[in-house]
């Protein structure tokens, strides 16, 4: 059985992950929410105004009353500025299985940063709430989060060919990663 724990924040060298705050609204809106680069593969659009990410992050906020809710924020520790957020987006309870999200303000890419933070999440998920796989998709199109994928230690299982619309107008292909908490342990055993 699962032991559900919630957001609970979680540190790294550079990093805090940890639950958003309604003043949270102006560093996501500036750094992500907004940008229609960051947003171009998510199922989401750009948000419009600030106030858009605030009825967001209100809805997230009370969210986390629940302990199945895995919605964490990514702050730099240098600046304490909020540049993205990493979640769960699927729970499969039976099978102790669930599927990670994330997007980061694109002035971050390429510098390991969500790497590190989806190193941090499976780490918890697996040793703390008790998930043993962990999965993860990506438009094929958007090559550079599968980077992040494999540096994070997930496996490519394959691609969901024309498996769902963008705006109800193009069909695109989700490459999917997984990991086991098996192969965890023994990737950190070796790295160790």
């Amino acid at each position: 059985m699962l032991s559900h724990k919630g957001t609970e924040a979680i540190n790294t060298n550079r990093l805090l992950l940890r639950r958003f705050e309604l003043n949270d609204a102006y560093d996501m809106f500036r750094n992500w929410a907004n940008d229609s680069e960051v947003t171009k593969f998510v199922s989401w659009k750009p948000h419009s105004s600030v106030e858009a990410t605030k009825e967001i992050l209100e809805k997230w906020v009370n969210e986390y009353k629940n302990n199945n809710i895995y919605n964490w924020t990514v702050e730099l520790k240098e600046t304490g500025e909020v540049i993205g957020s990493i979640c769960i987006v699927k729970v499969d309870e039976k099978n102790y299985s669930c599927e990670i999200g994330y997007c980061m303000s694109r002035i971050y890419w390429g510098k390991g940063i969500m790497s590190e933070s989806l190193k941090a999440v499976i780490d918890y998920l697996f040793f703390e709430v008790g998930f043993n796989r962990i999965v993860a998709k990506h438009d094929t199109n958007n090559v550079a989060s599968g980077k992040v994928m494999l540096k994070s230690g997930m496996n490519y299982e394959g691609t969901l060919r024309q498996v769902e619309t963008r705006d109800n107008k193009e069909f695109y292909d989700l490459a999917v990663y997984a990991i086991l908490k098996n192969d965890w342990l023994i990737k950190n055993k070796q790295s160790s």
